[in-house]
């Protein structure tokens, strides 16, 4: 463990940018922006505190995902992309900070200027920004990829585009967006969309590219430079990278040469490619094969070492998520019966030895977490007004059910059988139906790769057989995956949603109202909650400290009452091991082991 990473948690830095005070309006361009206050680091920065400016350059890593791919561009709806495209292709205006909440630093833009209130925000671009095939990027390209994403891109960038009232060109190198909405946000997430090059898309219809014919043309370090189809791709860093020597963000970033991921049929081939050093990098999610697979040759030789990094982000919401759409699901009580039916303890023992801890709540391992116990002062304040339309636990107090370890766990089948008698569900023959003997059963959709995944529901159904339950489980490629979920057709499926110290506008997405129906978004369990968004519109809108965390809290309370999803584990610590050659700095930023610090940040060194 790394011991700079203490003293950065317990700094004051993070506590100030945790606490949501009235903010002092920018005056005049600067060289970042928070979400309250200031940017920790001034405007004279050489690099950001968790990069090594004298990082070597060379070498490459190579990590494995599972499962296939058919399109490499992820600024589409259509085609399954490789996740890491999106981050290491799509260069932004401003960029992130992983060692605050929420702070921006310039990127291709050199400056930032905002209103008063934030009801607008300024970008002006640096003069050396061009894209890989070396031409400038332009004032034109922005405008053209903020109107083109949202309004024909991926459904992630709609949401910001809907807040936009005006986009407009100021100087020669300088756009203002103005927005229809007061929502503090948005002058950041405006810093934060990829800029593409406008001239690669004439006569081309956007949504429908060819995700290998159009694989787009971007500003950043690195290129897509081969691949293979369900293969591999591989990114290389573009040694006439505009911004080396220029952006002090950029500093001791970005210094492998190639980054490389191999696709695998599953994650066992995927950890016996890591053995032979076919890859070269491996995140391990399970403590119990942490602690008993790992010391295989390489390991034993110290060719490849193990680390464990901890981070102080929340938790955010791992498991199956149940589709509230179903009619299965709408009830919340069979929601609640389906909780007491998992007998997580008694997978936890059998998976991990029973040392990896459950996750609470949706942001739990975090300050925003709710707290135990009934909602208090301003938590019950903003809760109280929906009181006869949210879950009584809300307000009341709700832990998730705990069972006695055992395989059996009566009391929690026991408990499980009664909500569903309550929903209008009984054991008739051996078969839970409903009075008209309807059997009760659905459908639970998964990746045919997902190997853990499949093994948790193994033990789940199982558990539901006590209850005369029996549910098909359909596994399918990543492809057909895709396609379903985006249509929402699933009973039940994975559920993974990351979470941050700041949330914002991404909740819209994750659990708003509006978008609860649009195909390919991402609140799977489809909430449709007036108290919801209403807490969304807080925490968007706190001006103090109190009210941002009440409002957090209070939307957790909601969503972790909702019996919405069915936690599983968490993970408040990264276990990785990799070639002893590669490198990272000592120093951790706050958020981890994050998009944004691998490979970014890491280096190679022959002699290590």
């Amino acid at each position: 463990m790394k011991p700079q990473f203490f003293a950065i948690l317990g700094r004051s830095a993070l506590v100030a940018a945790l606490t949501v005070g009235a903010s002092t309006a920018l005056a005049e361009p600067k060289h970042g922006i928070a979400m309250y206050g200031d940017p920790d680091l001034p405007p004279d920065f050489d690099h950001l505190p968790y990069a090594n400016p004298d990082a070597p350059r060379g070498g490459q890593l190579v990590t494995a995902n599972t499962g296939s791919f058919d399109s490499l561009n992820p600024f589409v709806q259509k085609g399954s992309v490789p996740w890491q495209v999106r981050f290491l292709t799509g260069e932004t205006l401003m960029a992130r900070s992983l060692d605050e909440p929420f702070s921006l630093y310039g990127l291709l833009a050199e400056s930032v200027e905002t209103g008063p209130n934030r009801e607008w925000v300024e970008f002006t671009l640096r003069p050396e920004a061009e894209f890989s095939d070396g031409s400038p990027v332009t004032v034109e390209d922005v405008m053209w990829s903020y109107e083109t994403l949202g309004t024909e891109g991926h459904g992630r960038y709609a949401g910001f585009w809907s807040k936009v009232d005006s986009m407009e060109q100021t100087g020669p190198r300088s756009v203002r967006f103005t927005f229809n909405t007061e929502d503090r946000e948005l002058a950041l997430l405006a810093g934060m969309r990829p800029i593409l090059q406008k001239a690669q898309y004439e006569g081309v219809d956007f949504a429908e590219t060819d995700g290998f014919e159009h694989i787009p043309i971007t500003s950043s370090p690195y290129m897509i430079t081969d691949y293979e189809q369900a293969r591999f791709v591989e990114f290389t860093r573009n040694p006439d990278y505009w911004g080396d020597g220029v952006v002090p963000f950029r500093n001791g970033t970005h210094n492998l040469d190639t980054v490389r991921i191999e696709y695998f049929g599953d994650a066992t081939a995927a950890f016996e490619a890591f053995k032979v050093g076919e890859v070269n990098f491996n995140r391990e999610f399970n403590v119990a094969k942490w602690d008993s697979q790992y010391d295989f040759a390489a390991v034993q030789s110290g060719d490849v070492v193990r680390n464990i990094l901890p981070h102080a982000r929340p938790s955010g919401m791992t498991g199956f998520v149940m589709n509230t759409r179903s009619p299965q699901f709408e009830d919340i009580r069979v929601r609640d019966a389906m909780l007491h039916a998992f007998n997580f303890e008694f997978i936890n023992d059998a998976l991990t030895g029973g040392v990896q801890p459950r996750i609470t709540s949706y942001f739990s391992n975090s300050p925003l977490a709710m707290q135990d116990g009934p909602a208090t002062g301003r938590v019950r304040e903003f809760l109280e007004p929906f009181a006869d339309q949210i879950p009584a636990a809300a307000l009341e107090g709700y832990a998730l059910p705990v069972s006695d370890g055992t395989e059996r766990n009566r009391d929690g089948i026991r408990a499980a059988l009664d909500l569903m008698e309550q929903a209008g569900w009984t054991v008739q023959d051996g078969i839970m139906a409903n009075a008209d003997g309807d059997p009760f059963t659905f459908e639970i959709v998964l990746e045919n790769n997902s190997t853990e995944n499949q093994t948790i529901i193994d033990m789940f159904v199982q558990s539901l057989a006590r209850l005369g339950i029996t549910p098909t489980v359909t596994l399918v490629d990543s492809a057909q995956y895709r396609e379903r979920t985006d249509a929402y057709e699933f009973d039940m499926t994975y559920f993974r949603r990351g979470l941050s110290l700041s949330p914002g506008n991404e909740q819209y997405l994750y659990w708003g109202s509006e978008n609860a129906d649009t195909p390919g978004g991402r609140n799977l369990m489809g909430v449709k909650s007036e108290a919801v968004d209403a807490m969304i519109d807080r925490l968007l809108t706190s001006q103090s400290q109190d009210d941002f965390r009440a409002a957090t809290r209070a939307l957790d309370r909601l969503l972790t009452s909702g019996r919405y999803a069915i936690p599983i584990y968490q993970w408040n610590i990264s276990r990785i091991a990799h070639d002893k050659r590669l490198h990272y700095p000592d120093t951790m930023p706050i958020f981890g082991d994050w998009p944004g610090w691998q490979p970014d940040v890491w280096w190679w060194e022959e002699q290590g």
